[in-house]
């Protein structure tokens, strides 16, 4: 018998380092601080690249030439635009309704009136999701405006990606620099390898279902607490601390209750994350620009002493710990923390739909059974 049939499986509670597929999308080295897309290195392209050739990048597995970049962030623009059928169903929803049950609604909706919705070819898989990357921040941003009474601002197609959504989101052509830096946290968020909602959309599409199935089950994973919500919470308890001068007492009286504090602490990371390094570094820009640092000056007190006390356990920030601060500075609302981490993952999530698809198996784990056994079934009138 071979190796693979005598072996007896063994449990591992939340599936913690067991390797569920191959990728050639993320490489992930947690000890190092090491992320790399297709190879590419996290820092390179946050600094030298942008989200569109990101998107690019992992669905094609090679940056673009020139003129491949221009054709396709031309065929992204030309999707900004959200059906008005769409925009009157999220009329009709409750206004106190969670941003992310209204993106998971509304991409459920879309793939109704895709016409190449059950068409599972490479190419058209591409084309939606282009399509529903072009989309993310419309309805996002549509919804924003729509629970605030007002109507959704009309996508502006000379702008790119986090240019439009930050004009969709706000009214008006956004700073330079608030630009950048959301282009810079949509590439940081872009893909992560076989995290949770990555690994939901990778189930569900293994089941050769189609694109905007396996996209709703990742945005529905997503917006669980453990998974995309914790940036919001960092930002509740930087409010709740409110100055840096109460910031020592907080963090010690954290530590006393054994309290985890969201930002903290990965499954993979055990350092600090990459991406939390580059978030620190626009975090402290934003503070400088609008003459207010707290945030900033609060946050990296918080890392000093959380990292003196747990970082020798591998309790390091991770990305949501400065990006809470970033989108605070730039004026976004907490409940949309979530959802501008969906905007940017559709991105990695649709890539590995496709990979999953290039090379598919469906996914069937086995349970170890915990229940009693042979017992012998007594009718109801005898029990």
């Amino acid at each position: 018998m071979s190796q693979a049939q005598t072996t007896q499986p063994t449990y591992v509670k939340g599936l913690e380092n067991v390797i569920a597929n191959q990728t050639k999308l993320c490489f992930i080295d947690g000890k190092r601080s090491k992320l790399l897309y297709l190879g590419y290195d996290i820092a390179d392209l946050a600094e030298h690249s942008n989200f569109e050739e990101v998107a690019f990048l992992l669905w094609n597995y090679r940056l673009p030439k020139k003129d491949e970049y221009d054709e396709f962030v031309k065929a992204i623009r030309s999707e900004y635009e959200i059906p008005d059928s769409l925009i009157t169903v999220m009329k009709l929803m409750p206004k106190d309704s969670d941003p992310m049950d209204v993106l998971r609604t509304a991409v459920s909706f879309l793939g109704l009136f895709d016409p190449e919705r059950n068409d599972n070819s490479l190419e058209a898989n591409r084309r939606k999701a282009l399509r529903l990357t072009a989309k993310f921040p419309t309805i996002v941003a549509a919804w924003e405006q729509i629970r605030n009474g007002k109507e959704p601002i009309k996508p502006n197609k000379e702008f790119n990606i986090a240019t439009n959504f930050l004009y969709m989101l706000k009214g008006g052509e956004p700073d330079e620099l608030f630009a950048k830096i959301m282009d810079v946290a949509l590439i940081l968020h872009a893909e992560h390898e076989m995290n949770a909602s990555t690994f939901s959309a990778r189930v569900t599409i293994s089941t050769l279902t189609d694109m905007y199935s396996a996209i709703t089950s990742a945005i529905g994973t997503l917006k669980g607490p453990l998974h995309g919500g914790a940036n919001r919470e960092v930002m509740k308890y930087l409010l709740e601390i409110g100055e840096l001068s109460k910031v020592d007492d907080f963090v010690k009286k954290a530590i006393e209750e054994k309290r985890k504090l969201e930002g903290f602490g990965h499954r993979v990371y055990k350092s600090m994350d990459p991406r939390a390094l580059i978030l620190k570094k626009y975090s402290k820009m934003l503070g400088e620009k609008l003459g207010n640092t707290k945030w900033y000056e609060m946050s990296a007190r918080i890392e000093e002493l959380w990292v003196k006390e747990f970082g020798e356990k591998g309790v390091w920030p991770n990305v949501d710990f400065y990006s809470a601060s970033v989108y605070y500075y730039m004026g976004i609302p907490l409940d949309l923390y979530t959802p501008i981490f969906a905007v940017s993952r559709i991105t990695g999530w649709t890539a590995h739909v496709l990979e999953q698809l290039s090379d598919n198996r469906i996914y069937r784990p086995r349970a170890e059974y915990i229940g009693p056994m042979d017992q012998t079934y007594i009718p109801i009138d005898q029990r």
